[in-house]
């Protein structure tokens, strides 16, 4: 699938063309050389858990997945560290600041472009509160968790690798 079809440098049309054997064809400009990868998108989530040892789930009011529960999470800006994403967006998403605890892991699948790192954090402060993202926030217990109702196989992938107590630590100074 061709997702551009000028060099944003010349203008020129850009055409498919094999660069290297085992690699993909790459969308190359004849007239200047640009060469335009489709590089991954890297997205940050954060599994929440409250004082009290429940998670911290938002239902989203986006697609893909609307209605859907997920933990709070999104994509990392460009030039940002992915621990700082991951406590942003559990701010933004739902009002709680957090102390990350370690990497949950690292997930990717073949023909999505998301990269997803989902990191295990604890609930310090702040008031759970859905921004305009999320149509609700919930704490759940573990053994209470929408199971059939998880947005993607990524969430439910890392709730299960968090439950199983997979969490790797992180490097000094980071969180």
């Amino acid at each position: 699938m061709q997702e551009f079809r000028f060099c944003p440098f010349c203008a020129t049309g850009l055409e498919p063309r094999l660069l290297k054997a085992g690699e993909p064809h790459r969308q190359v400009c004849p007239a200047c050389g640009f060469v335009q990868y489709l590089d991954p998108k890297v997205a940050v989530g954060t599994i929440i858990r409250m004082p009290d040892d429940r998670i911290v789930l938002v239902r989203r009011a986006i697609e893909p997945g609307y209605g859907r529960w997920v933990f709070p999470g999104g994509y990392v800006d460009r030039g940002e560290p992915l621990e700082t994403a991951a406590v942003r967006e559990a701010r933004e998403e739902c009002g709680l600041e957090v102390r990350l605890e370690g990497l949950v892991h690292v997930y990717s699948y073949a023909g999505r472009a998301p990269v997803i790192a989902v990191f295990a954090a604890l609930a310090t402060g702040g008031h759970l509160t859905p921004d305009e993202e999320c149509l609700e926030v919930r704490p759940f217990a573990p053994g209470e968790l929408p199971w059939t109702e998880l947005a993607f196989e990524s969430t439910r992938e890392a709730l299960q690798d968090y439950l199983d107590g997979r969490i790797h630590p992180l490097r000094a100074g980071a969180g």
